[in-house]
């Protein structure tokens, strides 16, 4: 077999194949197999409208209408009922049932309703010894509940924390998901612990695919704002299947008004978070379904660019919030949180769509076109916003000069930092331009680099002709042992790494990513969420750029690989093997940097992937993935029809290295991992960043 045969040439033996290919189309099912949700869940909630108040009647009634509202047509598939469903006690097998008089009827004939109007219920417990409202909830309970559940036909499990009899939130969690799992059937697991114990950190690791990431919503602007200042600086742990959760929505109910609902609608669809309804649809206004309806804006949140939205400026009452989109625009909130109508603005270069001589622009809440030289700009009411999705529509700059480029050296399309400016081979220093020190983190000084205070962005145009960036990173020594900050790399606004938090008086941290085929590149640090963004000064050291020709890029992960080889577990698609079931592995992660892209194999392994001759570059971080606990050690290589092009020193999980192979008029490329004398052992060999230039 020619895939053996590589691996026999380079002194590897295969545990099993796994044969990656064209295969006959599923057959259609009601019920798919667990794994990743597709898009942010839409439907609607009992909670935030009736409490307790809720029966089985309201809830068909709630189905019949998102029927004949034509919102199941605009996405919202998900009715799910909340807290006080459950009588009192179980049943005499320990099962839970539904209230007697409420749900006379049964959950499963309930189901059944809902499921006959191409909809989905979803279904509520807690993580602790009784729910919220002093009801059994699933604590020690989990296998029976999750098969109880799945016999019903329920389609998600949203997951409370009330009753936590004091123990870790990862435990209580990951038993449910493991429940849930095993009963086969796909049922959306909603992890509701108030953002308690880092959610964004567990919960995909639980089996989770949405957590909340904070406390509870009301329908009030205060608490939506209050809600949405919490979701600065998770932006890095949200990828596609897996969301961070602002809590539901409450567009059409409380003191909100139509401004202030739709302005709501538009902040939850840019930060990619599940639009779960929380209003009576039973007599819901034109106005609000007008809001729920919006298709434009809905897009936006069912579409996954490569990384969530995020807060881009802050000048007080007036913020910008953007999410790319996968056709490479961009979706722009301009947010205005005073009392009074004021013009906010932005620029298509800070939303990281520099370089183009014009811009189109779509009013996603109007529908009116308009062109733009860069400029972005409306006049906003008073806890209102306004909404465009942003393109390139001119002609490209020229890209930077073939060769390596230091980035302080380079012109900036934008910059932004939380103090003073954004300062080019010095430290912040947080108040005039100018006025830094040398750059140091820990005992390592950088001739080159960039100071900055969180929060902060940099963007650089690369014009689709650099192929790797690297830089090292880390709290500058002028903040002493103080400071906590996290460092991103995005291109085209797609998140391509992400560092641990740094603080005050550590080593750096090296990064290095596959730019080919970005046209832009955006250097952003946000703050560590631990203590604040005092002494937040944090330093790109050394920020390199290796520039050559033009050319398209993609990730290694998203084309088809004719073959994979994997000694435990199969080869994983933008996530650690983790060893046994597919997707059982997390967020690459090597030495300190998370990337959301590349393959996760455990060495002996060989992914085969057509080029065709038409590729002129591959690159890659090598290592050994953090899920290892600093253990293992692999060899990795780069062949191509045979030949060895690359072969690296003995891996750790310390010392991971730098890809970057030519890789032209090669047909078939083949990324291969080998053992050392130390056995198989923990050899979980991430190619992270897998990226060609073609």
């Amino acid at each position: 077999m020619k895939i053996r045969s590589v691996l026999t040439m380079l002194g590897v033996a295969a545990a099993f194949v796994i044969v990656v290919g064209p295969t006959a189309p599923a057959v259609a099912s009601a019920t798919p197999a667990p794994g990743p949700i597709s898009a942010p869940v839409m439907g609607w909630n009992s909670w935030n409208k009736f409490g307790c108040n809720i029966d089985e009647n309201l809830i068909k009634a709630t189905a019949d209408a998102i029927v004949s509202t034509g919102l199941r047509e605009s996405g919202y598939t998900y009715v799910n009922i909340d807290d006080c469903w459950m009588a009192s006690t179980r049943d005499a097998q320990g099962r839970l049932q539904p209230h007697p008089t409420r749900f006379p009827g049964g959950i499963k004939a309930l189901a059944d309703y809902v499921h006959a109007r191409g909809l989905k219920l979803g279904i509520y417990s807690s993580a602790g010894n009784n729910t919220c409202q002093g009801l059994p909830a699933s604590l020690d309970h989990e296998v029976v509940d999750a098969q109880t559940w799945a016999s019903w036909g329920i389609d998600l499990l949203k997951y409370d924390n009330c009753g936590n009899p004091g123990r870790p939130a990862l435990e209580r969690y990951k038993a449910m998901g493991d429940a849930l799992k095993a009963t086969g059937r796909h049922i959306v697991y909603s992890i509701c612990n108030w953002g308690r114990e880092d959610p964004w950190v567990f919960g995909p690791n639980v089996g989770g695919s949405l957590w909340r990431t904070t406390g509870d919503i009301s329908a009030s602007w205060a608490s939506v704002v209050s809600l949405l200042d919490q979701q600065v600086g998770l932006e890095a742990f949200a990828r596609k299947g897996y969301y961070n959760d602002p809590d539901m929505l409450e567009v059409g109910n409380g003191s909100l008004t139509a401004t202030e609902n739709a302005a709501h609608f538009s902040l939850w669809s840019v930060l990619a978070a599940p639009l779960i309804l929380g209003n009576d649809l039973r007599s819901v206004p034109a106005a609000t379904l007008s809001v729920l309806r919006n298709a434009d804006v809905i897009a936006v949140n069912q579409d996954w660019g490569g990384s969530q939205g995020r807060k881009i400026a802050d000048a007080g009452d007036a913020e910008v919030w953007a999410k790319p989109m996968s056709d490479g625009s961009v979706a722009v909130v301009l947010l205005n949180r005073g009392a009074a109508t004021a013009t906010v603005s932005t620029s298509a270069a800070a939303l990281g769509l520099g370089g183009s001589s014009a811009y189109g622009l779509r009013d996603l809440w109007t529908g009116a076109t308009s062109t733009s030289t860069g400029a972005i700009s409306a006049s906003v009411p008073s806890h209102g916003a306004a909404m465009y999705r942003v393109s390139r529509s001119g002609a490209l700059a020229a890209p930077p000069a073939a060769g390596t480029h230091q980035v302080s050296d380079l012109p900036w399309l934008a910059s932004s930092n939380g103090y003073g400016p954004a300062e080019r081979d010095e430290s912040n220093n947080t108040t005039a331009a100018g006025d830094g020190v040398p750059l140091k983190i820990g005992t390592t000084s950088f001739a080159k680099g960039i100071g900055a205070h969180a929060d902060s962005a940099v963007h650089v145009y690369l014009g689709r002709a650099c192929r790797t960036f690297t830089t090292q990173v880390g709290v500058d020594a002028e903040s002493g042992t103080a400071g906590s900050v996290r460092f991103q790399v995005y291109g085209d606004g797609r998140l391509l790494a992400y560092s641990d938090v740094k603080t005050g008086g550590q080593a750096p941290t090296r990064i290095t990513v596959g730019t080919a085929g970005y046209t832009t590149l955006e250097l952003r640090v946000t703050d560590g969420r631990t203590n604040g963004i005092t002494s937040d000064h944090a330093d790109w050291g050394s920020p390199t750029l290796t520039c050559g020709a033009a050319g398209t890029g993609s990730s290694v992960s998203d084309r088809t690989w004719a073959s994979a080889v994997s000694y435990f577990g199969p080869a994983e698609r933008d996530r650690s093997n983790g060893e046994r079931p597919a997707e059982d592995g997390s967020v690459i992660t090597v030495n300190g940097v998370h990337y959301p892209k590349g393959i996760g194999t455990h060495a002996a392994s060989d992914v085969a992937v057509a080029l065709d001759g038409a590729c002129t570059r591959f690159t890659a971080v090598a290592g050994i993935d953090a899920e290892t606990a600093n253990r293992g050690t692999v060899v990795f290589s780069v062949v191509a029809d045979g030949v060895t092009l690359y072969t690296s020193p003995t891996v750790t999980s310390t010392t991971p290295v730098a890809v970057d192979v030519d890789v032209t008029g090669r047909t078939t490329l083949h990324l291969v991992t080998a053992n050392t004398a130390d056995g198989t052992t923990y050899d979980h060999a991430d190619w992270a960043d897998a990226r060609l230039l073609c």
